[in-house]
């Protein structure tokens, strides 16, 4: 069959001032994944990330967004160019309240020159203030899973997420707060192959969301472009921080905010010092400068300008709003709860933030 370009995920946001779009393709001679049709998985067999691996080749793709307001007229059209991995973020002001944007249509103009093939019509999500935002880790907090061996690591490629257990207070926490009207994101350091996978077993499990930010690894290994580097793989501190600050930046900052990781990796610290920066208002380059010497936040030259450039963004954001509540849960073994509450931070700015912190067994 040919080969065409086709979604790997997409999201699109308005809030009152922005219409944000991330989106991945790759070349596919099959639909990657149905977006809006959780049923089917019910009928499938859950995908393998091995089934994924092709997601690892890169190619360059333009894709032209047309969005349509309430009168049906075209209100924005925009050509943006993907990075080389496929990848697109665009995030383009708008008159606050002028309009809310009904549907969006993308096409891709760069495969066969001449010729616009559609993509998809798709409905934005709108994030009206006040708004509510949960952002979750997968491994180890959803799921048990393991990937410390290479015996591990190739058993998780060949087998569905629902091979490893399922951490069950995890996932009630999580519906919990998406039956209080949260909008839920997920962001794990497992590969960006691993997508599919994952998907299907949100789906699976009632958590239906197409919120799903993963580590690219091609990136990675990229001599010249990418936001990451081969200690990436090791070290997920300053990955994680990123990509909520990245979340935050397309919405907006929330009404409340509610943070749920694990206590096997750097979690809460990236938890906290997220939250010294929005509720005391800590000055950004003071927390970095400090994060930068620890383990998990190791980092290239390059990413410390880029990040410091992007905290400070994330500032000025919060000087424009109003207060956000901020709630941490950090999953943890039940004889490791009374150690990990008792524990101290390496600095005292996030030390005097840990009463928004619950360790809870799973």
């Amino acid at each position: 069959m040919i080969k065409r370009p086709r979604l790997v995920h997409f999201l699109c946001l308005q809030t009152e001032n922005n219409l944000s779009l991330r989106a991945s393709l790759s070349l596919s001679s099959k639909a990657i994944f149905d977006l809006f049709n959780p049923e089917n998985l019910k009928q499938l067999l859950p995908t393998k990330p091995i089934e994924s691996l092709g997601l690892l080749r890169s190619r360059h793709f333009r894709l032209k967004l047309i969005a349509y307001g309430e009168d049906e007229n075209a209100v924005i059209t925009r050509e943006i160019d993907s990075d080389e991995f496929g990848n697109f973020s665009l995030r383009i002001p708008l008159e606050k309240n002028k309009y809310k944007i009904k549907r969006v249509l993308l096409y891709e103009t760069l495969c066969h020159p001449g010729v616009e093939l559609l993509i998809g019509s798709f409905i934005p999500q709108y994030l009206a203030s006040p708004f509510k935002i949960l952002i979750t880790d997968f491994d180890k907090t959803l799921v048990d899973t393991k990937y410390s061996s290479a015996r591990e690591l190739m058993t998780s490629l060949r087998n569905p997420v629902n091979y490893f257990p399922i951490v069950e207070n995890s996932v009630l926490l999580v519906k919990k707060y998406i039956e209080k009207d949260f909008h839920p994101f997920v962001v794990s350091a497992s590969p960006h192959f691993y997508e599919n996978a994952i998907r299907d077993w949100l789906y699976q499990h009632g958590l239906f969301t197409s919120n799903i930010y993963l580590k690219d690894y091609r990136s990675i290994f990229a001599l010249f472009a990418g936001d990451l580097s081969p200690k990436d793989l090791k070290n997920q501190g300053f990955y994680k921080l990123n990509q909520i600050v990245s979340i935050l930046l397309m919405t907006g900052m929330p009404q409340e905010l509610v943070l749920i990781g694990d206590g096997f990796e750097s979690d809460t610290l990236i938890y906290l010092a997220l939250s010294s920066v929005i509720l005391d208002r800590a000055d950004p380059w003071m927390v970095w400068n400090s994060l930068k010497e620890e383990e998990a936040f190791k980092l290239t030259n390059q990413q410390h300008s880029r990040f410091l450039s992007k905290f400070h963004q994330l500032k000025n954001l919060i000087n424009r709003n109003q207060k956000t509540n901020i709630k941490i849960y950090i999953r943890c073994k039940k004889e490791m709860i009374q150690k990990w509450e008792e524990r101290k931070l390496p600095f005292d700015y996030l030390n005097k933030l840990k009463k928004h912190v619950t360790f809870y067994e799973g």
